[in-house]
């Protein structure tokens, strides 16, 4: 019997989604829950793999089930072993030619970004910082360089396992939340700002670094154009640094309905 889970995770206090030695990751955690549940070890495949520090609102993974449970058991059993900070959400029996990765027609990703002159306490871990004010149009115009299919190697980890650096961007919309209330210091507000992106993959760092270039570009400190020089390089050393992995969230696969999968994930709207 093959189950998918929907998974959702504060990635803190991991070293990433995939097994390491360590046993330290979200991946480590939830293996080891599964198994206990169980009574026999179980391994799971997942639609996206996040880095340290990267949070999920709706990570998916399937496996082969060596016993038999309800749907709501796999749920419950399984989160009675789990850390406070990785839950499972949902379970679905789903036929054998269902693939988490494989199968996942599109992938997306959310960035919290907060801009204050004060970093996150509160929030700390769970959103980005700048203190300078951003440029929405700017960061708006930057963006359409990007969409479509594209060479991504300007934005892509030196070590990272793709076989190929060609995907394709469908999406990226950017939004500002009202004004923080007494968050204003010496005229300069203070804002929620959400980046959603969505694509057909993604290699590993990219929307950190596609992050890195929009804040310059929002800062005034390079203009949009810059995007697309940095794009038609193909070098990652044209591009910003690597931004904080504090605020960005793997919001979810999607697939063809007919697999009867949970479509919604957990908002990312909470910073709003």
């Amino acid at each position: 019997m093959r189950i998918a889970l929907g998974i959702t995770y504060n990635g803190q206090a991991y070293q990433g989604w995939q097994s390491q030695p360590s046993g330290n990751t979200v991946q480590d955690h939830l293996e080891a829950a599964l198994s206990r549940f169980a009574a026999s070890p179980i391994s799971t495949l997942c639609a996206g793999r996040t880095d340290a520090g990267v949070h999920g609102l709706m990570q998916v993974v399937h496996f082969d089930a060596p016993v038999e449970r309800a749907e709501a058991s796999w749920v419950r059993g399984t989160n009675t072993f789990l850390p406070k900070d990785i839950a499972v959400q949902w379970a679905r029996s789903v036929p054998e030619a269902f693939h988490s990765r494989a199968c996942a027609t599109s992938r997306r990703y959310g960035y919290a970004l907060l801009q204050s002159p004060v970093r996150p306490s509160v929030e700390a871990g769970r959103v980005g910082w700048v203190f300078q004010p951003l440029d929405l149009q700017a960061m708006e115009r930057a963006v359409q360089y990007l969409l479509g299919e594209h060479d991504f190697s300007s934005f892509r980890a030196a070590g990272c396992q793709a076989k190929s650096p060609v995907k394709t961007l469908y999406a990226i919309n950017i939004g500002r939340s009202t004004q923080r209330p007494s968050a204003s210091r010496d005229g300069v507000p203070s804002c929620y700002w959400r980046f959603d992106f969505q694509g057909s993959a993604f290699l590993h760092h990219m929307i950190r670094n596609i992050m890195g270039c929009l804040v310059v570009i929002g800062q005034g400190t390079k203009p949009p154009e810059w995007m697309l020089e940095v794009l038609e390089a193909r070098s990652r050393e044209t591009a910003a640094p690597t931004f904080s992995p504090d605020g960005l969230y793997f919001l979810g696969p999607q697939y063809d309905a007919h697999w009867g999968l949970p479509t919604e994930a957990i908002s990312f709207d909470w910073f709003a």
